[in-house]
């Protein structure tokens, strides 16, 4: 019998020996805990639907939900009832794969300054990359586009870009390794990173 069957052999062995063991033991180790009684009831409510691939819900003060959808809309749920037209819709949007308008913020101090922060995929000579802009709410739209950060490597999946404020104040911002996983390693990329 050659060397590998042989260690074939020992390994399906000890293998089986295990598997027997941990079958035959009688669970007086691992007794069964009852299920709380205090467990809180959860109760499921639709708020909108026919909504196109949600990636982000953000709470405003004034009870407002934003929401985005991966085609480049900003919906807005008022008073329980989503908007019918859109809130925003990004124009130069790249809607593919796992990429579009992914991450949304609002301002710590919304209330008082109404930015909104949006990171989406878009292309740029040919390549698909995401940046993050801050826009001024202006009665029932997003206006005063400014980029904070763009040209962060994007691809069709792993563009996943969410967006926090913390409690600093400061914006961070999280984006996807582009479907390159060792970029996330490297510090001379944007991809992967926080």
């Amino acid at each position: 019998m050659n060397r590998l069957k042989k260690i074939t052999s020992q390994f399906f062995l000890l293998t089986v020996l295990l598997c027997n063991a941990a079958c035959a033991a009688d669970g007086a180790d691992f007794p069964v805990v009852p299920a709380s009684k205090n467990v809180p009831k959860f109760r499921v409510e639709t708020v909108a639907a026919n909504l196109e691939i949600v990636w982000s819900i953000v709470f405003a003060p004034d009870g407002r939900i934003f929401l985005t959808e991966r085609p480049g809309r900003v919906r807005v749920i008022e008073n329980g009832k989503i908007r019918a037209a859109p809130f925003f819709v990004i124009p130069d949007i790249e809607p593919s794969g796992e990429s579009g308008l992914m991450g949304m913020a609002l301002h710590p101090d919304f209330s008082a300054n109404r930015f909104v922060y949006l990171a989406y995929a878009y292309q740029d000579k040919g390549d698909q990359r995401v940046r993050v802009a801050r826009y001024r709410e202006t009665g029932d739209t997003l206006t005063d586009s400014k980029t904070i950060i763009e040209n962060i490597p994007a691809a069709r999946y792993h563009s996943g870009t969410r967006l926090r404020f913390g409690p600093d104040g400061k914006l961070y911002i999280t984006t996807g390794d582009a479907t390159k996983q060792s970029e996330a390693q490297k510090l001379d990329t944007l991809a992967g990173k926080t």
